[in-house]
């Protein structure tokens, strides 16, 4: 079952309430650099526009509202198993960024989510996928597709409504089903499900839904990745590249990072000189080091070449 909402954020947030009302536990897992969305509980050592202003939480959020939010390590298995040890039996549910996008892009260690599924479903908690980055973005099934894991409840963003202010959350019927007026978790909104976000929606997801869509996407994708990667052994600078799909980021470091701990630890200085030299040539990418650049089938092979090359030029000068 399926409930539309306006946003990623109210997504988010109305699945960590009824999951709460389905497990009767009241703490959730959520980890470092990753992103969830504006409501008070999650705003704990978030990534994305928190982290690039230095702000792991947000001002105005009174510690109350917080001291059920467990943050804990991208990518570290044992650290959830402590957790579950310590608090297992409040741990209402795990909600993580499949492919993280909100620190950069960071693509899960191999079995981290075979093992979150499986710690999850032996203690009674639920997993929640977001997905309002990775949904329809690196697959038509998602990330849960790529790495066949089922979740136990799915969010989603604007991407789903072809840009436009929309959200959704769902999952299993028993659990959806405790949802207002057929259950007790209350959750309304007025411009939710509107006629011209679903509209959008539909003439989307038919778009996606296109023979070869998604493996022209990554015949782009790919091209511009081993591009980049060229200009960077090219000039031999200390930089990375990690790709999921037709998101990826440039770290200034020498190799990937696998957590927020090791993104922290990039150079921000040269990322900053390197977004600037770009802006002042005339392309526009995200303007922190902890957000993800996307490609969509809109790009042509001569808008990739133009970038590998503006970014070779932009790897000569900082």
């Amino acid at each position: 079952m399926l409930r539309f909402v306006n946003s990623g954020t109210e997504a988010t947030m109305s699945a960590i309430r009824l999951a709460r009302a389905y497990t009767q536990k009241s703490k959730i897992i959520k980890f470092e650099g990753c992103y969830h969305g504006h409501s008070d509980s999650l705003l704990v050592k978030a990534g994305s526009g928190a982290a690039t202003t230095g702000v792991p939480t947000s001002k105005g959020v009174p510690k109350f509202f917080i001291k059920d939010t467990i943050s804990l390590s991208y990518n570290d298995i044992e650290e959830v198993k402590k957790a579950f040890i310590k608090y297992g039996n409040d741990i209402a549910a795990v909600i993580v960024e499949p492919i993280a996008g909100n620190m950069g892009v960071i693509k899960p260690a191999k079995g981290f989510f075979e093992a979150l599924r499986e710690i999850t479903l032996k203690n009674n908690s639920l997993l929640i996928f977001d997905e309002v980055i990775t949904g329809f973005r690196v697959s038509y099934g998602g990330a849960q597709k790529l790495y066949g894991i089922k979740p136990d409840l799915t969010c989603l963003g604007k991407i789903i409504g072809g840009g436009l202010p929309v959200g959704a959350y769902g999952g299993k019927k028993k659990i959806m089903e405790m949802i207002s007026p057929s259950g007790p978790v209350y959750q309304a909104g007025t411009l939710s499900g509107n006629p011209l976000a679903m509209n959008a929606g539909i003439a989307t997801l038919n778009i996606l839904s296109e023979k070869c869509f998604y493996k022209k996407l990554e015949e782009k994708s790919e091209m511009l990745f081993s591009g980049i990667t060229e200009k960077i052994k090219k000039q031999g600078i200390k930089a990375s590249l990690s790709r999921a799909g037709s998101m990826f980021t440039i770290f200034f470091r020498d190799t990937p990072p696998t957590n927020y701990q090791e993104v922290c630890q990039c150079d921000i200085n040269k990322f900053s000189r390197f977004f600037n030299f770009l802006l002042y040539e005339g392309l526009f990418i995200p303007p922190s080091q902890f957000e993800a650049l996307f490609i969509s089938q809109s790009h042509s092979d001569r808008d990739i070449e133009k970038t590998i090359k503006m970014i070779g030029n932009a790897f000569e000068n900082i």
